[in-house]
C-alpha cells in the first residue's frame, strides 16, 4: 500500500553534512508515524529518530543535536538533516512507516513498522 524510497546518501568527510529524503506513496502518508534507522556492517539496525503526525520528534541520544527529522505532509516526504556527521554514523540509513501510534519504547523496534525503504548508504570518513 505504501512504498518508500529514501535519496541522498553519500560520502562525506567527518564534521560534514548530508539531507537525506523518504519519499512515500499512498494517500494516508499524514497519518503515518515515520522514523530513520540505520544499519553498519555486522551490526543490529537500530533506531535514529521518529516523527509522529504532529512533527513531534524523537531522537536516540547518539544524533541529539546533530540530526533533524521533519516532514511534509503535503509533499508525502520525510527528511534527515545530518550535521556533523562522525565515522560512527557511517551505514545504511532506512526509512519507516507505522501505522499505528507507537509508545516511546515501541518506536525503537524493527518489527513495529509496516513499511521500509530500500536504503541509501552513508559514508563518513575520517
Amino acid at each position: 500500500q505504501v512504498q518508500l524510497v529514501e535519496s541522498g546518501g553519500g560520502l562525506v568527510q567527518a564534521g560534514g553534512s548530508l539531507r537525506l529524503s523518504c519519499a512515500a506513496s499512498g494517500r494516508t502518508f499524514s497519518n503515518f508515524f515515520m522514523a530513520w534507522f540505520r544499519q553498519a556492517p555486522g551490526k543490529e539496525r537500530e533506531f535514529v529518530v521518529g516523527i509522529n503526525r504532529y512533527k513531534n520528534t524523537y531522537y536516540a541520544d547518539s544524533v541529539k543535536g546533530r540530526f533533524t527529522m521533519s516532514r511534509d505532509n503535503l509533499k508525502n516526504t520525510v527528511y534527515l538533516q545530518m550535521n556533523s556527521l562522525k565515522p560512527e554514523d557511517t551505514a545504511v540509513y532506512y526509512c519507516a512507516a507505522k501505522s499505528g501510534i507507537p509508545t516511546l519504547a515501541t518506536m525503537k523496534m524493527v518489527s513495529e513498522y509496516d513499511y521500509w525503504g530500500q536504503g541509501t548508504q552513508v559514508t563518513v570518513s575520517s
